[in-house]
């Protein structure tokens, strides 16, 4: 364990060997540090906020602060941060609300880069990458390996389904498909993230599925709704079953649908 001199450690903090803290950092006194973390300097970490192993967090950032939400009122809520993720400078992530579930949490191999924001009672999963000064608003829950790509803003509540991408500057106001493409101001559904299912080792066979029940979607008879359930009776593939149960699961949102 290596903590600098002028590191600001409260009583009550869990840390264990193996840590780094560097220069200026301050660690709350309900922190848990696993093994291998690594705070580099001027890092604010506190809150009921628990720091998986390997992670790296980066100067400025400010991790497990209370919600920007004008409805919290103290209660005691958390934030989980998974193992081997970076979250770079001047990153902020807030722990939970009573009214949202109190847990803000994130998964493991995650890329947070610079400036971007994270709000309360968010679910992030793993190998997410959300780009320079993008934010995610409160109750949003954001599957395995998607990436939101700079200066973007997800609306609160919003779900986004496992490998879709976010351009740039886009805002997302409703529930993106699995291996979904959003681009656009304002965040319209324009294809399937091709390179990202190519870049996995997806079988062919999958991504015709994929296209071909894409193309269903924007195209078939009846609701958005409709044309999910027709999809369920008819699919062989196991990447259409997934994208058919995001549809047909629980939202508070409407779904961006294909242009």
């Amino acid at each position: 364990m290596a903590i600098h001199p002028s590191a600001v450690i409260e009583d009550g903090a869990q840390i264990v060997e193996g840590v780094e803290i560097g220069p200026f950092c301050v660690v709350g006194p309900r922190v848990v540090l696993a093994a291998g973390v690594v705070l580099k300097s001027h890092v604010v970490v506190t809150g009921d906020t628990h720091v998986g192993a390997d992670t790296v967090i980066y100067q400025f950032a400010s991790i497990g602060e209370i919600p920007q939400d004008l409805k919290y009122d103290g209660e005691p809520t958390a934030l989980r941060i998974g193992a081997r993720n970076r979250i770079r400078e001047h990153v902020t992530i807030n722990t939970g609300t009573k009214g949202g579930g109190g847990l803000t949490q994130i998964g493991d191999d995650g890329l947070f880069m610079a400036g971007c924001h994270v709000a309360h009672d968010v679910i992030i999963g793993n190998n997410v990458i959300v780009v320079n000064q993008a934010a995610i608003a409160g109750h949003c829950v954001i599957d395995d390996d998607v990436i939101i790509g700079g200066l973007s803003g997800i609306h609160q509540w919003v779900r986004i389904g496992k490998g879709a991408i976010i351009g740039a500057l886009s805002m997302v106001t409703n529930d993106v498909i699995p291996h979904g493409l959003v681009q656009g101001p304002r965040g319209a559904l324009d294809g399937l993230n091709l390179v990202g299912l190519k870049r996995k080792g997806v079988a062919r066979g999958d991504i015709t599925a994929l296209r071909a029940a894409f193309q269903m979607l924007k195209q078939g008879d009846g609701t958005f709704q409709d044309r999910a359930k027709r999809l369920s009776e008819e699919s062989d593939s196991a990447y259409v079953d997934e994208l058919v149960a995001f549809v047909l699961g629980a939202s508070d949102r409407h779904f961006l649908t294909p242009q």
